[in-house]
């Protein structure tokens, strides 16, 4: 049917009498021929009935009492209706006030054992709960649907979980202390080291769930049964070795990064987002407001260089970055390992070494890394080559430099006493002695029991 025909049929319907519609109406199978209206509902007929005997009522009274008795019916009529319907608005009011009240007393009770906000900017997706249990359980890590399931685990109060990882910008107390300690090449690190709440916490992460995931075999730092001998011993009798570094390399790895590595291996978003939380800090400086000390937050939480969990977590958010470039390596004849941020690379040297170096650089900034722009080498045969302070030129050694210096401290103090070679005011000089040989010790084990038979001799003179 068109649309003229449409409009015909309408005009024709809105102007005829009902006898004329019904009719159309059983012509278009409504209801069948020979059958009259279908009845009212028994309510509609009741209440129609109940308003027709107060018409009445009302008509009556009307006649027998003229129009102020009809005035005042009305004016009682309205009363009446007014109160009903104040007394309707009470009954609701009266129910949904019970109904608040139950809802906030199951809200304080469920907040008893639940996480609904960490703090601004970090709780996103709070809401899943979920986990991946088989894949969870594939990996051997404890199955963790919700904050609750942590804290248990743990062995922490539910509280205190809380209160260890609700982000604040700014905070009268902080779970860090905060110091820092020279570097080796110049300048100052900072440290943040956690207390002991948080790193109680941090090593229960550690131990449970990063320790157990996999690492690529080229990375060397912080992993069981690997160190900087293993790391170096690929790269010995090597016609170039090429160390870089990475800058920023813990600060790099921010709290989205750590969220995601704990979603990708199977916890839900609530419990990924808390893990990174235990797992990360803002920088922070203090400020004083109102006479009162601050510690407030400067950017983003980020792997804070002090806690047990920094370096797991930085050798799991490299796998993919330890996959690229060891396949660059093999694509150009070179070896490729990683301790920590010291890349080293290592081959004959004949081919590619320009190409390798822009192909490592674009795939570090690819992985949201950062070249040290003033510490890359390329070390030839001709002069001493060093991978994470190991000598490889032409077997695992320690530099003839250190090895003599650390001698003649021991023959001098074997004569004049420690405490006369301690110029550097160390506070525990003979400590430091043997960690020095215990590091030539670990690389070269004569040489390591030759300088620590010397420290016995001035010792105990």
């Amino acid at each position: 049917m068109d649309a003229d025909e449409k409009a015909k049929l309408y005009r024709r319907i809105s102007s005829a009498n009902i006898h004329l519609v019904l009719e159309r109406m059983r012509v278009h199978g409504f209801w069948p021929q020979g059958q009259g209206l279908p009845p009212d509902p028994a309510d509609e007929v009741a209440a129609r009935a109940a308003i027709e005997k107060e018409i009445g009522q009302l008509q009556g009274a009307a006649v027998a009492g003229g129009l102020a008795a009809i005035e005042e019916a009305l004016r009682e009529e309205r009363r009446r209706r007014w109160e009903a319907s104040k007394k309707k608005r009470a009954e609701r009011k009266k129910i949904r006030q019970a109904q608040d009240a139950e809802r906030r007393a199951q809200w304080r009770e469920e907040k008893k054992s639940r996480v609904v906000h960490a703090g601004v900017g970090v709780s996103a997706g709070l809401e899943d709960r979920q986990s991946n249990e088989e894949e969870l359980q594939r990996r051997g890590l404890p199955v963790l649907h919700t904050a609750a399931d942590v804290a248990a685990s743990a062995g922490v109060a539910f509280p205190k979980l809380r209160w260890l990882t609700f982000h604040r910008r700014g905070a009268a107390l902080v779970h860090y202390h905060r110091y820092s300690i020279p570097k080796k090449t110049g300048g100052m690190r900072a440290i943040s080291a956690p207390k002991s709440a948080l790193a109680d916490l941090q090593l229960w992460v550690l131990s449970r769930i990063l320790t157990p995931l996999h690492v690529e075999p080229e990375a060397h730092g912080f992993v069981p049964e690997r160190s900087i001998v293993t790391n170096a011993k690929p790269h010995v009798r090597q016609r170039v070795v090429v160390n870089l570094d990475l800058k920023d390399f813990f600060p790099s790895v921010t709290f989205r990064r750590v969220k995601g590595l704990f979603q990708k291996v199977g916890y839900s978003e609530h419990v990924a987002t808390l893990l990174a939380l235990i797992c990360t800090e803002p920088p922070r400086i203090p400020v004083e407001i109102d006479g009162k000390k601050l510690y407030v937050a400067l950017g983003e939480r980020m792997l804070p260089q002090g806690a047990c969990t920094s370096p797991a977590i930085t050798n799991l958010v490299c796998r993919r970055l330890d996959r690229r470039l060891a396949g660059l390596g093999h694509r150009w004849g070179y070896t490729y390992t990683r301790y920590a941020d010291d890349l080293t690379f290592s081959g004959d040297g004949k081919q590619g070494l320009a190409l390798l170096l822009k192909g490592v650089r674009g795939i570090v900034s690819d992985e949201g890394f950062a070249e040290h722009p003033t510490k890359t080498r390329v070390m030839r045969p001709g002069r001493r080559q060093e991978v994470t302070g190991v000598v490889v030129n032409d077997k695992l050694g320690v530099a003839r430099k250190d090895v003599r210096q650390l001698r003649a401290i021991l023959h001098n103090a074997k004569v004049h006493g420690l405490a006369s070679q301690n110029r550097d005011n160390h506070p525990n000089f003979e400590a430091h002695l043997r960690g020095r040989i215990a590091f030539v010790h670990m690389i070269d084990e004569a040489k390591g029991k030759k300088l620590l038979d010397l420290l016995k001799e001035a010792i105990h003179g």
